[in-house]
């Protein structure tokens, strides 16, 4: 029996190695594997984050740890789609003007603030071709302009003004509620971006035979786009070169105006600043009327 002991000890020392293989199990690599998983998730909320400041068109959220050359593949066009008001169809046009309309038949200051500020926020944002098919009520042509002739919100009047313009079937109902003499008499204290835009709707105005007769009977309407083109740049100068041609374009005989001469001059100083390509084109067209009509006798010493 004394000899089964050490036996029995041989036996028992195989079951080291057994210990030692299950000391070396924990050597397997599963742990690592989630902070992989984690990472991933970080990637794909900075992703969406991305995709909610920048909208993709055609780029689903991606589960790959890559996404960010995507986004930045992306940035640069992205907050023009997310500047893109949705269109107006005919019947929230027509709804729209329902309600303006109401608001500008209270008389209240506070009816009239209201009615321009919605419609500043529906029609400005919205291209030419969305209301298009939808003529604005008389009402509330008149209503726009009466904000402008009496100095009510006339910012945000100027806006709505130059996009009823815009659309030609708008342009004989606004001739018609006054807008000629509205908007010559507010550019006397017009700030310059009220002033670009009032002379852009007179340009769309005179397209129209009653607006420009308007424009031609108005004895401040020559000395007024004489004067902005003295002190406006860009655009403005170049709209009331326009409205000047119209004038002296269509003039009868008999009919007073400002002497030509000084508007020559004004014309031929303006083109000596800053002018664009089409301001050129729109002064070298009005001195080219001046000098045909027999007006100007002195453009040649003045060149």
């Amino acid at each position: 029996m004394h000899a089964d002991c050490p036996q029995s000890h041989h036996l028992h020392s195989p079951a080291p190695p057994s210990g030692g293989a299950a000391s070396s199990s924990p050597a397997q690599p599963p742990p690592p594997a989630q902070p992989e998983s984690s990472s991933s998730s970080s990637s794909n909320t900075s992703q969406s984050f991305t995709q909610w400041r920048f909208p993709l068109s055609n780029s689903p959220i991606s589960h790959h740890s890559y996404s960010q050359p995507k986004a930045e593949a992306v940035s640069e066009p992205d907050p023009k789609l997310e500047a893109v008001p949705p269109l107006l169809t005919n019947a929230s046009l027509e709804e729209l003007f329902h309600v303006a309309e109401l608001q500008f038949s209270s008389r209240s200051d506070a009816g009239r603030l209201g009615a321009v500020h919605l419609l500043e926020r529906s029609l400005v944002p919205n291209p030419r071709s969305a209301v298009d098919g939808c003529p604005c009520p008389a009402a509330v042509v008149v209503g726009v302009v009466a904000c402008l002739r009496e100095g009510v919100a006339r910012k945000p009047a100027s806006k709505v003004l130059l996009a009823l313009c815009l659309v030609e079937g708008n342009r004989r109902v606004a001739v018609e509620a006054g807008a000629v003499t509205a908007v010559v008499e507010a550019l006397t204290d017009a700030e310059s971006a009220v002033a670009e835009r009032l002379l852009a709707a007179l340009e769309l105005l005179c397209t129209t035979a009653e607006g420009a007769a308007e424009v031609r009977a108005h004895a401040l309407a020559v000395p007024m786009m004489v004067q902005v083109m003295g002190r406006m740049e860009g655009r403005g100068k170049e709209h009331a070169m326009s409205v000047l041609a119209v004038i002296y374009g269509g003039l009868e005989e008999g009919v007073g105006v400002a002497p030509a001469e000084e508007v020559a001059r004004a014309v031929m100083l303006a083109l000596q600043g800053d002018c664009s390509a089409r301001g050129r084109r729109k002064g070298a067209q009005l001195l080219k009327i001046l000098q045909e009509n027999g007006r100007v006798e002195t453009s040649e010493e003045d060149r």
